[in-house]
């Protein structure tokens, strides 16, 4: 007998859950150092482009396919057209590969919520060391990554109602207030104007075909779309909740918090006289600094920031860990405890290798592909996965799913008019495939190395021959 799916309890707790899946590190880690590297207002305009236009269409059809086939990531697809299961099979290797580094990441935010009350900030002028002989130890990161484990862990086995749901419910409303407080405090200091002029005036003069790549790759990498995520948690929404406003919240509340992020930290930033393009190190660097030159109150900003740091990250973590788990229960038949387990503990051991890449082994690169572990799963997913699953998806839909099906799912079959269903549908079915086809054409090579970017399609390849057996 068939166990019965779990489903969202409320409709609130759902946006919730999907907003904190959404909502994560690409907000509040890599969206602010990608902006100041991309001319400020103008990269934002073209990532809120992407996001409205790209961004809101696949997720809402990654919430149809998902609802329609009461399926996650792989027997979504399968269950349409097994020709199509490697769809699916890609976006469950993506959010394994992803949760390779991203609870690395999440350990160093942990650390940093405890750091930010011991001695950290005495020492501003060395706090960039700190961080790099932080990263590079071979033990202490580990440690931290084992906690910030532990935690999705202990949220997913729960379930998607009193896990997922139950922890979204108190995580994101804190999150809210948390930022809201930081960036209250940076829009009070001396000079923080130029920070928001950097944020909304834009500098076209810094565009390139690098930027479009970047947005995009932004867009996808933070509504966790092209990775199974709403596929999975589409597939337990009831028959009578709202698709098109629950996207249109989701994509909004990723947004909002997008930019609150940036506020919580250029004007802070400008206002000190940091440098704004300091890569994946401005959070952990340059935001210290910042909290560093605040006086008494600086320590307890910066534990803020870092408790919101990880919980963005958490939220979102949870829900990669939650389409591989998803898929072992429905394909494999696992129970939750063994496919949490299981899933955590093998994630692990690639967080160790991506580790220590960063210090123990960082002089060891891939062979032909030239980067370390950390590297390999953030490129591979950030510039070839993602992409070329939300590619994937909007094809699927556009094409292989009939339209009269799509439309039955997205008014709750003619319950409700969707009225905006046909330029949606066009969006999706030519729109979307161009769009990324063409930023990926124009940007992909310069970006990523010509070795890494076949490696990603010959495992794509490779997925597509041997998805039957999945």
């Amino acid at each position: 007998m068939e166990p019965k799916r779990e489903h969202w309890a409320s409709r609130f707790g759902f946006i919730m859950a999907a907003a904190g899946s959404a909502v994560g590190l690409g907000n509040i880690w890599r969206f602010p150092y990608l902006t100041g590297a991309n001319g400020g207002g103008a990269f934002i305009l073209i990532y809120l482009g992407f996001v409205f236009l790209i961004g809101t269409t696949v997720m809402l059809a990654e919430f149809s396919v998902g609802r329609m086939t009461q399926k996650a990531a792989v027997g979504a697809y399968k269950s349409v057209s097994r020709s199509w299961t490697f769809a699916g099979v890609i976006g469950v290797l993506t959010a394994f590969l992803i949760m390779g580094f991203y609870p690395v990441v999440g350990g160093w935010a942990t650390a940093y919520v405890v750091k930010s009350l011991t001695g950290l900030l005495s020492d501003p002028t060395a706090i960039g060391d700190a961080f790099g002989a932080f990263i590079s130890s071979p033990v202490e990161p580990l440690l931290w990554t084992v906690l910030y484990m532990s935690f999705n862990i202990f949220i997913v086995i729960r379930g998607v109602g009193k896990g997922i749901e139950a922890a979204s419910k108190i995580l994101m409303p804190l999150l809210i207030l948390l930022l809201i407080s930081v960036a209250g405090y940076g829009m009070t200091l001396p000079g923080a104007m130029e920070g928001f002029r950097f944020l909304f005036v834009p500098d076209f003069s810094a565009v390139s075909a690098k930027t479009f790549l970047a947005a995009l790759g932004q867009a996808f990498f933070s509504l966790s779309l092209g990775m199974g995520c709403m596929i999975t948690y589409g597939s337990y929404l009831p028959k009578d909740s709202k698709l098109p406003s629950s996207a249109a919240v989701v994509t909004a509340m990723d947004t909002t918090f997008a930019i609150l992020a940036g506020v919580a930290i250029f004007p802070a930033l400008f206002a000190f006289g940091l440098e704004p393009a300091s890569g994946p190190g401005l959070v952990f660097v340059v935001v210290p600094q910042i909290f560093a030159k605040m006086g008494f109150i600086g320590p307890i900003l910066s534990m803020i920031f870092f408790i919101a740091l990880m919980i963005a990250a958490l939220t979102s973590s949870v829900s990669l860990m939650e389409v591989v788990v998803a898929y072992l229960m429905d394909e494999r038949k696992w129970t939750r405890r063994t496919a949490v387990i299981s899933t955590g503990l093998v994630m692990f051991l690639f967080c160790v290798l991506a580790s220590l890449s960063l210090g123990l082994w960082s002089s060891w690169t891939i062979p032909v592909l030239g980067v370390g572990f950390f590297d390999f799963f953030d490129i591979l997913t950030d510039k070839v996965f993602l992409a070329i699953g939300g590619l994937l998806l909007g094809v699927f839909a556009g094409f292989k799913i009939k339209k009269e099906d799509l439309k039955r799912e997205l008014t709750n079959e003619g319950t409700f008019h969707f009225a905006l269903f046909e330029a949606w549908y066009f969006v999706l079915k030519f729109v979307t495939p161009i769009a990324i086809g063409l930023v990926a054409l124009f940007g992909l090579f310069d970006i990523v190395q010509k070795e890494l970017m076949v490696f990603g399609l010959i495992v794509i390849g490779v997925t597509a021959l041997f998805s039957k057996k999945f």
